[in-house]
């Protein structure tokens, strides 16, 4: 593991770029509410069977909701008996959770932090398991959109986390190899991700749903949250 061999970093979004029990406390209650056909009882199960205390708001890590995709979700929200089908019961999904960019909350200055970056001469992406839409949102309303080479979610065409193909969509977009790409993330699916592409660098962040213990046996190195990362890369900036 070489520092100076990394030119790209793929974030991933929610609990890296996000604060995760902030951002999806509220929305997440929305839709197990609409699964649940206004039931309450019921959606408080949903919460907590997808990984999220009912009552504090906390979720929990490599949970389906700290690192599944809509389709995931669904398809456990019906497998739990929710009375929907499963392709309206997605749509409806990606629309609440692309609506709740609007009103998610940093880990810190991300312009900011995306321009140092970027001035350092990185590649950047981001890669979820949120949908493609909701990616984009979140890139516009924090004014990243000059900083961002790179946006997959798990409806863009690259497969899914932890397979390799977010990974393999950056590199083709950018022209790197997986050896050159950091992948930064708060759980174990964005850790595997970068394993199982080849990436030369997993980060793990302590900033969202998973421990240290859950991510030091994945990770390359372990930071507080992606603040650390100009003072950590910039001492061999790519050329």
């Amino acid at each position: 593991m070489t520092f100076s061999a990394i030119k790209g970093i793929l974030f991933d979004k929610d609990g890296t770029l996000l604060d995760f029990d902030k951002s999806w406390e509220v929305v997440n209650r929305e839709v197990t509410l609409m699964a649940a056909s206004g039931d309450q009882a019921i959606a408080d199960r949903y919460l907590d069977r997808c990984g999220m205390d009912p009552v504090t708001g906390h979720i929990r890590a490599d949970s389906l909701f700290a690192s599944g995709n809509t389709r995931e979700l669904a398809e456990s929200l019906i497998a739990d008996g929710a009375g929907h089908g499963l392709e309206d019961l997605v749509e409806r999904i990606d629309i609440a959770f692309a609506a709740a960019a609007d009103h998610s909350v940093a880990i810190t200055e991300l312009a900011d932090l995306f321009a140092a970056l970027k001035d350092q001469g990185f590649a950047l992406g981001i890669a979820s398991s949120d949908n493609e839409r909701s990616i984009r949102r979140t890139v516009e309303r924090f004014a990243l959109t000059p900083y961002v080479d790179f946006v997959a979610g798990y409806d863009s065409g690259h497969g899914v986390k932890p397979t390799a193909g977010m990974v393999l969509g950056f590199c083709a977009a950018t022209g790197l190899r997986p050896a050159q790409v950091a992948v930064v993330g708060d759980n174990n699916h964005d850790l595997h991700m970068g394993l199982n592409a080849g990436a030369g660098l997993k980060i793990g962040v302590l900033s969202g749903t998973g421990s240290r213990e859950s991510l030091q046996a994945d990770s390359d190195m372990l930071i507080p949250d992606i603040s650390h990362l100009p003072g950590l890369l910039g001492a061999s900036t790519p050329a």
